[in-house]
Formats: C-alpha cells, structure tokens, sequence
C-alpha cells in the first residue's frame, strides 16, 4: 500500500503530517511519489486565509478527476492525467481521498455533501482514526463513520523518516481569540500536552540522531502543565528542563526553537532561561501583527505598542545576539493612514530581521468579517507594499552588520543554484551558502560570513570546525 501527503499552512499541519506518515510506515505503507501512483491522499488543508482554501478548492478538481481515471470512469485525456490512465492500465487500486487539517473541521458538516468524490473529512479532533482507514484499505472493508472526539490527542512521534530537524508538538488550540482569526474555532481551546510525553520524544529523536527540533503551539509560550509529581511547570519551566534533559544524554540535538509566540505569554523567566541555556536558539518570532494601540485592541490582542516595546528591550537586554522576527498585517478594517505610519514607526525601531507580511483577510465566522470600514483591496496591497518595501530595506542593514562574523550552520541542501555550494542556516535563522562537500549535510560546521547576497550570507567554510564538532559529537 502506498500513500502521498499534500500538506498546506502552518508548521502544525506538517508535524501532523509526519505524525500520520509514522503511523502508516509502522504498518508497512510505503511513501508513493506523486498521487497518480498512491493508494491513499491525504490532503492535510489550511484554513488561515481564504487563499489558502481557494488552492485546496482547485486541488479538489483535479483529485475529481484523477479519481475519475484510477476508477476507470471516464478514460481521461487530460495531460496531466496521463501518468493515472497508464498506471490505470497496470491494473492500480482506486484511490482513496482523504480531507483533513483546519479546513476539514471548519466545514466538516458540509464537505462530504458538496464534494461526495471525498472519501473521508477527518476533522482536527478525529486524526486518530487514520488507523481504522488504514485497517480498512488493508482489509477491502468499509471504514465505519469516523466521529469528532471531544479532547485533541497528540501523536506520539512527528518525525518526517530520515529528516536532521524535527517539530515537536507541546500545545494545541488556542484561548486568545483574536477577531481576524479563525484558529480558535477550528483547533479548539489551548491544551497542553504532559511534560513527559515531551520528554519521550525527544529521545527518539535524538535516538535518530536528530540535530534540531521546533517546539509547536498556536501560542507555544502560554504552555502549562503539571507533571507526574504534581509540579506545576510552565513554558520557561519547560525550556529548562528539556535543555538540562539534552546535556544530561548527550543528545545529537543541538538546536531548540520554538514558535509561534504571543506577546502576553513571553515572560521575563523565558527570556532568562532561553539566554542561560546555549541550546536554546537566540531567534524569537514575536508576532506583533500591528504597529497601531487602537487597531490592536479592535484585534483584541490585549497589549499595547508601549508593552511589546517594552518587551523587545527585555528580549534584548538579556539576549543581545536575538534575532527578532514578527507578523504584520495591513488593511484591518478601519485602518487610517496614521495607522499605517504606526506601523511604520514601530518597524523602524524594532528592526526585524524578517516578518511575515500579509493584507488582511476576512474569514467567515470571525468578528472583524462583520466589521464596518472594510478597506478596499487596492488600498490594502498598496499599504502592504509599503510595509514589504521597508521590512526589506531593514533586513538587509541588519543583516550587513553580521558580514564578517563567524557563525555555527547547520547544513541543510544543496543550493538549488549553485551545485557546488551547500545552503544551511544559523542559530538566528538567517539563510548561508558556502562551498563544501555534501557529506557535512545534516551536521554542524562553523563559516566566515563573506557578504550578503539578497536575504542569504555568502560564506566560506572554517575546515577545523569540522573536524572539532565531529570530536565534540563522538
């Protein structure tokens, strides 16, 4: 049996994923691919932003008809679908579809209905039931009505095969309830997941050699749980622990970040952990989504452009090699032109590293969709260009002040451009390429930065650095 993964959105959508990946590898499916040759899809949806779903609409048509051609309906002769009616030939399976992630919960009563070329919608809180899909393809049985249970459960294991960096979930849901966001409505409330559920699956990882991990939650630093013993154990508890936890096994993990952050969760205690402990990566990703006290509170973010600078001087007191990046969307419904400028301000005396800009989206079922002073389109990509135009001014000044230095790169790929450079990335997530051999992929090496090339340093390899981290790992 084999099966294909399309995965859109976030960093959860992909440890999810990984984690359903694993469960079929346990019962012996192998990974087709492309979907023309699978027996089973999944589609693992986004439901962010209305793009996100318009993409995974159009997906849904062509998977109509590559169903159509493996069920030898109606003989296909579109060219994309050539490599289906050949496979088709061969005397393949029908293919079996399955709709899951934040889309799938979002129109979980309707999706079956409208699209009836669907064979299961698995919503957020039923991912469980993979297995009783797998069970019946195995057994050319009929899989009984999956149900939507109440209370999320983690996978034990997120790890995409042969991968050097892995996600590690330790939150789900989320409690803010922004008015532009339709997380909380398809993930549910926040939950935290056991200490030592965490604790587990960083051994395997480092049993697999595993060189870096992410930390993963909507609001990954508003975690608290108690343990075994009764100890009540928050995000900064959290990060001490598993940084003490790594040195004590002498893990291969190297490497801990974490995201997505909230500005009311980040706390001082967090901020002192993450500068104490060297395998704490010094890169925070603090959403701040606007650059406007008043925009903010119809956001219903509860903090104040005063608070998060406030908080990014903290940040930086403590831990002064950070790199700072951010969310910014433009166009919120009664956006002024003061507001803009707002944001503006703030960009210049933050000095992000990098953001993740967007324009603002309405999402069905959220308060700002029904807010008056809707902006128009036009206005908000020009507002949106403004903000891209400067974010990318200030990236490459912060960047250019880093020319010069040495840095430890975690070796990912071969540059897609240049055969004979290899592309890895820092402790502050910044993008290098140098010449080396492919065998240091998946290690750590050190490297001059040479320039700056666009967003990626161009950088020469330290040869003793080599050898000096290989003795180190032994």
């Amino acid at each position: 049996m084999k099966y294909f993964f399309e995965t859109y959105g976030c960093q959860m959508n992909i440890a999810e994923s990984a984690a359903i990946e694993q469960l079929l590898i346990s019962r012996g499916w192998e990974k087709s691919p492309d979907a023309e040759t699978a027996d089973l899809v999944i589609i693992n949806t986004c439901a962010v932003r209305a793009t996100a779903e318009n993409r995974i609409f159009g997906r849904l048509g062509w998977y109509a008809g590559l169903k159509a051609v493996r069920a030898c309906v109606n003989g296909a002769k579109a060219k994309s679908l050539e490599k289906a009616v050949d496979f088709v030939k061969d005397g393949a399976k029908p293919l079996t579809l399955v709709v899951t992630g934040c889309m799938a919960e979002r129109l979980l009563k309707t999706f079956k209905t409208e699209y009836p070329f669907i064979d299961y919608v698995v919503g957020t809180y039923a991912k469980q039931h993979f297995v009783e899909i797998a069970e019946a393809m195995e057994n050319h049985t009929v899989t009984p009505q999956l149900r939507d249970d109440e209370l999320y459960r983690f996978a034990p294991l997120s790890y995409e095969p042969g991968s050097f960096s892995a996600f590690v979930p330790i939150m789900h849901g989320c409690n803010k309830f922004c008015t532009f966001c339709i997380v909380p409505y398809v993930r549910g409330r926040e939950l935290s997941r056991p200490v030592e559920e965490i604790i587990h699956e960083i051994d395997v990882l480092s049993s697999y050699r595993v060189r870096e991990i992410t930390l993963l939650g909507q609001t990954v630093d508003a975690y608290k749980m108690t343990d075994k013993d009764g100890k009540e154990v928050d995000f900064a508890d959290l990060l001490e622990r598993i940084a003490i936890h790594l040195k004590e096994i002498n893990s291969s993990i190297e490497w801990v970040r974490f995201m997505s952050s909230h500005p009311n969760d980040m706390t001082e205690k967090a901020i002192k952990v993450i500068a104490k402990y060297p395998v704490l990566c010094h890169h925070i990703h603090l959403a701040v989504q606007h650059g406007s006290t008043p925009l903010l509170k119809k956001m219903n973010r509860r903090y104040t452009i005063e608070y998060y600078e406030e908080l990014v001087s903290k940040i930086r007191h403590h831990i002064p090699d950070v790199s700072l990046t951010t969310d910014l969307m433009m166009g919120f419904p009664g956006e002024t032109e003061e507001d803009v400028e707002a944001t503006l301000g703030l960009m210049n005396r933050v000095r992000y590293e990098n953001a993740f800009m967007y324009y603002y989206n309405p999402r069905e079922g959220t308060p700002a969709a029904k807010y008056p002073n809707q902006i128009p389109l036009k206005v908000k990509k020009e507002r949106l260009q403004r903000v891209i135009d400067l974010q990318l001014k200030i990236t490459s000044e912060e960047m250019e002040k880093r020319v010069g230095g040495t840095v430890k790169v975690l070796v990912e790929a071969v540059s897609r451009d240049d055969k004979s450079e290899l592309l890895g990335k820092t402790e502050q997530d910044e993008r290098v390429a140098f010449k080396a051999d492919e065998s240091l992929i998946g290690g750590f090496c050190y490297v001059k930065i040479i320039s700056l090339n666009g967003n990626t340093f161009k950088g020469q390899l330290i040869e003793d650095s080599v050898k000096h981290l290989e003795e180190k790992d032994l």
